[in-house]
């Protein structure tokens, strides 16, 4: 089972669930999840990996035992993941994200490529404007503050157009993981993003949009290959 941490950056207070490995031999892997998911989302994943790295996964704000402090932005969220990798203080880690995940990891590296080794992005493209579409508020308790989506869904509609800057800075090897055709993500701006990216590769598993939940090992398989040069 994984431990479970609070780090406190500043007045906020994030959650992690941590699978330390028992003769760490390899880089550090820390996984970022999408919107509404949390870091027990990653759990299969992180169970496999943590056989010879420690693994940690981060509640983003306002996702589970994360604070909800009503305030979301992709910077806001970027800010907290680097801190994150600065309180860790283990080195350069690996880091993967997946969807929303996946855009905060692009800004993170971008802004800290000292503190990655290696980048994965999960089912995700450059970003293009898009007709706004957001969606209902499912009924009952969630797992995450319902306003992550009212902030953060303009962002993603309608990108800023420093996009292109964030991921020309982008230097450490990436891998990018498509779902497919069956995926809602446009698997050209995938390929597009991986064009843009100064060391890139492509691996698409046919599974959709959650990737490591629908095919664990297809996605462990790709993914350890890329971590274990």
């Amino acid at each position: 089972m994984p431990d479970l941490i609070d780090i406190m950056l500043g007045g906020l207070r994030l959650s992690l669930r941590v699978w330390p490995a028992a003769d760490p031999a390899r880089t550090p892997v820390v996984l970022l999840p999408a919107t509404g998911r949390t870091a027990e989302d990653w759990d299969v994943v992180a169970a496999e990996l943590a056989a010879d790295r420690t693994v940690y996964g981060v509640d983003l704000r306002g996702h589970g035992g994360s604070d909800w402090p009503g305030a979301y932005r992709l910077e806001l969220f970027t800010q907290d993941v680097l801190g994150v990798l600065g309180h860790l203080d283990s080195g350069p880690v690996d880091l993967i994200g997946h969807s929303l995940g996946g855009l905060v990891a692009c800004r993170a590296a971008a802004a800290r490529p000292q503190h990655i080794r290696r980048l994965v992005l999960e089912d995700i493209g450059f970003p293009h404007p898009r007709p706004p579409a957001p969606p209902q508020r499912p009924a009952g308790k969630l797992p995450f503050d319902w306003r992550v989506v009212e902030q953060v869904r303009p962002e993603i509609d309608d990108p800023g157009r420093d996009w292109a800057e964030i991921i020309a800075r982008i230097t450490v090897p990436t891998l990018l993981i498509g779902g497919g055709p069956s995926s809602p993500v446009p698997q050209q701006h995938i390929a597009e993003l991986a064009n843009r990216l100064a060391d890139a590769r492509l691996a698409t598993i046919p599974a959709g949009h959650l990737i490591h939940e629908t095919a664990p090992t297809a996605y462990l398989n790709t993914l350890t290959t890329f971590l274990t040069p």
